[in-house]
């Protein structure tokens, strides 16, 4: 079982508000679980009204696939119009099977 994690950060400079944010941040979130079949949420940032920290969890019985998903949100992601990609960071769970 692999399980990898990626967390990605955003600004959104056009955000004037936390409504205006949410207005922003939800389809984005809610494209990765749909699309991918991805556990995705925000999970950092949640006051300010400009920044996110989204976190997705992707798990698979090979390596490969679960860095092919993690690529294709990254993607996904970095084509969003209106957000700006500061950071993406990539993690792996290790597992005992």
């Amino acid at each position: 079982m692999y399980v990898g994690a990626l967390e990605i950060e955003l600004h959104i400079p056009e955000s004037r508000s936390l409504k205006a944010k949410r207005a922003v941040v939800k389809p984005i979130v809610e494209g990765m679980r749909h699309r991918f079949s991805v556990a995705a949420a925000e999970v950092d940032h949640h006051e300010q009204w400009q920044r996110v920290s989204i976190g997705v969890a992707a798990v698979a019985a090979n390596q490969g696939h679960v860095v092919d998903v993690l690529d294709e949100v990254e993607r996904f992601v970095w084509a969003q119009p209106g957000v700006d990609v500061l950071a993406a960071t990539r993690t792996w769970l290790e597992t005992d099977a």
